[in-house]
């Protein structure tokens, strides 16, 4: 074993001393905040961002470029607020996440102003690092976790972040009434919005995140390994987050169950109204189907975190396995039935929520506080890069063969997680010691 892990740990584990324990209840009442006032950000401008680009071009073919945009900019922007993470820690890599997504906001108003396209891409990439820093956070409250409460902590984060994405899309109203006081032009009013609670979002990171709950952990095991036992090994350099997927079969196969599970979860949803639309739905029904998957991906979260903590973060993914997987049969027996899609989107959602909360937990778990922060850069940057990929391919596949035609595609990905998981090796007792260093 090198380092101070390179093991994993299933979500067992003792309980952190009194003072640990304050310190990270501190910690994940700022990342909430934090979340909610980036999802306050994030919800505020992905639906306003497809018209706007659809207004500067002057075709709708470009508004479906806004959530593409955006996810390659979170893919990107992931890889280097991890490295800003593992070198300067948690407080300056989210708070200048929300800097970059203010900074975004701008360029974006400024585009519309002068009508650039290519400038109202470049912001809306930019604003891309709002959706990075969202999903930094979920592991910034592992980071002082104990391993009995890292998935509920975990999923707390998650959750909060619904709060902001739900209540965003409600100001787009006032948000242009303030843009027509400011003078700007129409649909830029809730990029005003979104980058001042991408502002305030920063700021609380920047003061509540101290001390820094990634750089005490590091600390903390470097300390440990000092003076620790002969089986413990004093911490070596940090190594990059593919050379840690190189040599760390876990730290694979929990990346992997996060990417495939999104991209499961993005193809699916991506397709559905559509496919509703195509057989007669109206938009009511369809928005009401949306609304309900969401729902069953965060509203649910802190239920998925304390069964990741009390049974295992392993038997939790293969459950959301079988719930997306239910979610596919259903989507592939009845999908001329709306009601049977609206229920498959809902198994969807609480399938992912499933994947996403246990596999993150997987990640972590998976290597040690040096590692966590890159090895966890790359984990967002692919489940950013296969969502987008998913989302892409779904329409394709949708003209070949039909919404039942791409959820038995889609079967493919959930077996290959659950042949992934079952196939890996389980924690050994000294490896999941060391990890909760």
């Amino acid at each position: 074993m090198t380092g101070a892990t390179t093991g994993a740990d299933d979500g067992a584990g003792s309980r952190a001393p009194a003072g640990p324990r304050r310190l990270q209840r501190r910690v994940v009442r700022t990342l909430v905040a934090g979340q909610v006032l980036g999802g306050l950000g994030n919800g505020a401008t992905l639906s306003l961002g497809a018209l706007l680009l659809a207004e500067v071009s002057g075709s709708t073919a470009w508004s479906g470029m806004a959530a593409t945009t955006a996810t390659l900019g979170a893919a990107v922007l992931a890889v280097p607020l991890a490295r800003l993470a593992q070198a300067r820690g948690r407080r300056v890599s989210l708070s200048t996440g929300g800097l970059l997504a203010v900074a975004g906001g701008a360029v974006v108003v400024t585009a519309a102003v002068t009508s650039a396209l290519a400038l109202l891409l470049l912001g809306l990439l930019l604003m891309g690092s709002g959706q990075a820093l969202t999903l930094q956070a979920r592991f910034a409250a592992t980071d002082l976790a104990a391993p009995a409460s890292r998935g509920r902590d975990l999923s707390l984060v998650v959750w909060s972040t619904t709060v902001g994405a739900v209540a965003g899309p409600n100001l787009f109203e006032p948000g242009e009434g303030l843009g027509r006081s400011l003078g700007l032009p129409p649909l830029t009013g809730g990029f005003v919005v979104s980058a001042t609670a991408q502002a305030v979002g920063a700021l609380v990171y920047l003061v509540g995140l101290r001390p820094d709950p990634l750089l005490t952990a590091t600390a903390r095991a470097r300390a440990r390994a000092a003076g620790a036992p002969g089986d413990v090994v004093v911490p070596r350099r940090a190594a990059g987050g593919l050379a840690v997927l190189r040599r760390t079969p876990a730290a694979r196969r929990a990346v992997a169950t996060l990417a495939l599970g999104h991209a499961v979860m993005v193809a699916l949803m991506a397709m559905t109204p559509v496919h509703l639309t195509e057989h007669g739905s109206s938009l009511a029904v369809v928005g009401l189907t949306i609304s309900l998957h969401v729902a069953g991906m965060y509203a649910l979260s802190p239920v998925v975190g304390a069964l990741t903590d009390r049974v295992g973060a392993r038997a939790v993914v293969l459950a959301g396995q079988g719930l997306l997987a239910a979610a596919l049969l259903l989507s592939l027996v009845a999908a001329d039935a709306h009601g049977a899609v609206t229920v498959a989107l809902v198994l969807l959602g609480l399938g992912w929520s499933a994947a996403t909360v246990a596999g993150s937990t997987l990640v972590t778990a998976a290597v040690g506080p040096q590692d966590r922060p890159r090895l966890q850069g790359v984990s967002d940057a692919l489940m950013s890069l296969t969502g987008a990929a998913g989302g892409a391919v779904a329409g394709p596949v949708l003209a070949l063969v039909g919404f039942d035609g791409l959820a038995g595609v889609l079967l493919v990905l959930v077996a290959a997680v659950v042949l992934l998981q079952r196939g890996g090796a389980a924690p050994r007792p000294r490896e999941t010691a060391a990890a909760t260093a």
